[in-house]
């Protein structure tokens, strides 16, 4: 294999891992938020680490890929070292998910509070706003309906009752 066809290679499977890994999105997308977020990086991990395979030539391949096709036909002997090297990443991805979860968290922490403070404020100015609607007193309005209302055509017999403009 040409370093040209090794390079393609290695594009054509980013292109599907990242597809793979849009997938596992969508299929996660309806879980705990605690389930989903560590399911995904398990999924990352198996889909973009890289295993040596000829260390003489700095060739790599995906370590899954390497573990399944060594225990399937028994053709190598790279089976423990890409499942170290799936182990190693993992740890790794898994303390840089445990960092971002100890920072989120507190962030997450204070938007609630002041969240919850935006909603007691909106609720305590609705029970003043409503209290001062209460204390004020209704205004004397006339109905549009009744007769007596002073806007409404006078009737005269011989007027032959035309049209009544409806009042805007």
């Amino acid at each position: 294999m040409i370093e040209q066809d090794y390079t393609l290679a290695w594009g054509l499977y980013a292109v599907a891992a990242l597809g793979c890994l849009l997938v596992a999105f969508k299929l996660t997308g309806w879980m705990w938020r605690w389930l989903r977020e560590p399911l995904r990086v398990i999924v990352a991990v198996l889909l973009f680490t890289p295993t040596i395979v000829d260390p003489v030539k700095d060739s790599f391949a995906p370590a899954v890929a390497i573990t399944a096709l060594d225990l399937a036909f028994k053709v190598g002997n790279n089976a423990w070292r890409a499942a170290s090297d799936l182990a190693m990443y993992g740890m790794i991805a898994f303390g840089l998910y445990l960092l971002f979860v100890l920072v989120r968290w507190p962030l997450e922490k204070r938007a609630g509070e002041r969240r919850e403070k935006a909603e007691a404020a909106a609720k305590r100015q609705a029970a003043e706003d409503d209290a001062v609607m209460a204390d004020a007193p209704v205004a004397d309005r006339r109905d549009r309906y009744r007769e007596e209302s002073p806007a409404a055509p006078v009737r005269r017999p011989g007027n032959g009752g035309g049209r009544v403009e409806p009042r805007i």
